[in-house]
């Protein structure tokens, strides 16, 4: 049954109203949530642009023709590349295996974290998860000098810190964001890994080239330290819940509170963990979640590689340009948040028409243009503007399926974020031990092209399964079978919209 008619035809409770302020406590949350998913991506992928300095390659001669091994010509013309004095010798595969192993410990607190950030928060949680990653990205030109299991085991943990990050930003918006805002505030926050992209990688590159401690180690000290400053400003400013908030204003505790609908009393419920995992609209989510970072995370783990290897570019072109892509799918976000509320806002779709739209266009159109830049050779300008546009057009999955777990399960969203991004961390390793073993000693044009289609086909599976089992409305297992008899608390649904004739207030 859709909310609306749920809705008593007659009911006597006061309106929620906001505070006036253009600056709101939940605004601020954002702002530091989103500066520490740059923390976090930035730590997850400086190493692939490091990587490209630290091992040793051999310099080619590079012609303004397609070599015979299927590369392509440099841009710019004729030249040759000098030798590359990196410190390891490291094979094609084994570099896929350090490019994964980060994701072998991400998979692992997952589902903790989500758990964990419910039952006793998300604040401490997400911190610490970051702070973790940080001090161990401080040590990795030490642990990489030493040996080279010692630095996937590093990047191991290094996973397992970041692990509980996204389940528990998820949690922790279960409590702070009214359901009418739910799209832009996570999406807002999200795009701050995105971000962290777009700055890491030509940052990473310039101080691959003119850093301090050799290079290529200052990478891991800048971004190191830089989180630690992150990790105390978050500890002294963010708070789990409204309720615990010192310094938010009085309206908006109360239209937070109340809009969401969080008891006020009782003990937290159970977790349904047997009707989760036999919930359709659930496994929608996990499909989706799967399909998309499998594309995502062979592309951003790899990017810089098929950017050095197949189009010749050197090392500030190739961080510069790799970085590009995420900087569409940043600014893409931002709009893409702001629609999808506003389409729910204005009744003029339902979330879970929302939720699919954005879900099927944030993985086909991915999938479109990924296989095209395949087929545009070595045409190096419509190479970058194919990947850019695949990587870009991801961002509606932010309006999409990364945002549905809310919707369907407010309770126990952390928890929904856990389960399906421990599924979608899988692409994390497998996809670049594809890499390294299509390229292996065949490092080619049509290699790469292997690989596009392979994701592409996977992106559109993704999208039709969502599209025909997702859902929008909270789930009968999520919800409290005593709160409409028992709680006095006003609980705006996910497609209720605010009327415009009375202050945008909702008419209850």
């Amino acid at each position: 049954m859709d909310s609306e008619e749920s809705i008593p035809l007659i009911d006597t409770r006061p309106k929620l109203q906001d505070t006036d302020r253009c600056l709101k406590t939940r605004h601020v949350l954002a702002i530091w949530a989103a500066l520490g998913f740059v923390c976090v991506y930035a730590l997850r992928v400086n190493l692939s642009v490091a990587l490209i300095a630290m091992v040793k390659t051999k310099g080619q001669n590079i012609t303004n023709t397609t070599d015979l091994d299927g590369q392509c010509p440099a841009p710019g013309g004729n030249k040759t590349t000098p030798d590359k004095n990196g410190d390891f010798e490291w094979d094609e595969n084994l570099q896929g295996i350090i490019l994964g192993s980060f994701f072998y410990g991400y998979i692992i607190t997952q589902i903790p974290g989500g758990w964990l950030a419910e039952k006793f928060g998300a604040k401490k949680l997400f911190g610490f998860g970051v702070l973790c990653t940080a001090v161990f990205t401080l040590v990795t030109p030490l642990c990489a000098r030493a040996n080279v299991y010692l630095l996937i085991a590093t990047r191991i943990v290094e996973g397992l810190g970041e692990g509980v990050t996204f389940p528990a930003m998820h949690a922790m918006w279960g409590k702070w964001a009214p359901p009418l805002e739910r799209s832009k505030l996570i999406s807002f926050t999200y795009a701050g890994a995105q971000f962290g992209t777009v700055l890491s990688m030509p940052l990473s590159g310039l101080l691959c080239d003119y850093g301090f401690a050799g290079g290529w180690p200052s990478v891991f000290y800048v971004f190191g330290a830089a989180s630690c400053i992150w990790f105390v400003v978050w500890m002294l400013v963010v708070h789990d819940t409204p309720a615990q908030h010192p310094t938010i204003s009085l309206e908006e505790k109360r239209y937070i509170i109340e809009s969401i609908g969080i008891e006020k009393q009782g003990p937290r419920p159970p977790t349904p963990w047997v009707k989760i995992f036999t919930s359709l609209p659930v496994w929608a989510i996990i499909v989706a979640h799967f399909c998309n970072n499998w594309g995502f995370y062979t592309l951003l783990t790899c990017l810089p590689k098929y950017m050095k290897d197949i189009l010749k570019f050197d090392m500030s072109q190739n961080s510069m340009l790799s970085a590009l892509p995420y900087l569409t799918m940043w600014v893409l976000i931002n709009f893409v948040g702001v629609g999808a509320d506003y389409l729910r806002y204005n009744n003029i779709m339902k979330t879970k028409y929302v939720r699919k739209m954005c879900t099927a266009l944030g993985l086909c159109l991915p999938a479109l243009f990924l296989v095209l830049s395949g087929y545009v050779g070595c045409d190096h300008v419509l190479a970058i503007l194919f990947l850019s546009l695949s990587v870009g057009m991801n961002a509606f999955c932010f309006g999409g399926f990364l945002v549905n777990h809310v919707d369907i399960a407010t309770p126990f969203s952390g928890t929904l974020m856990g389960i399906s991004n421990c599924a979608a961390t899988i692409p994390g390793f497998l996809g670049p031990q594809l890499v390294g073993l299509l390229t292996n000693s065949n490092n080619t044009l049509g290699q790469w092209k292997v690989i596009f289609y392979i994701s592409g086909a996977i992106y559109l599976f993704g999208a039709v399964f969502f599209v025909l089992f997702s859902d929008g409305e909270e789930q009968p297992w999520s919800k409290k079978p005593t709160a409409l008899s028992q709680s006095p608390v006003n609980v705006i649904p996910n497609d209720y919209h605010h009327t415009k004739l009375q202050d945008q207030v909702p008419n209850y």
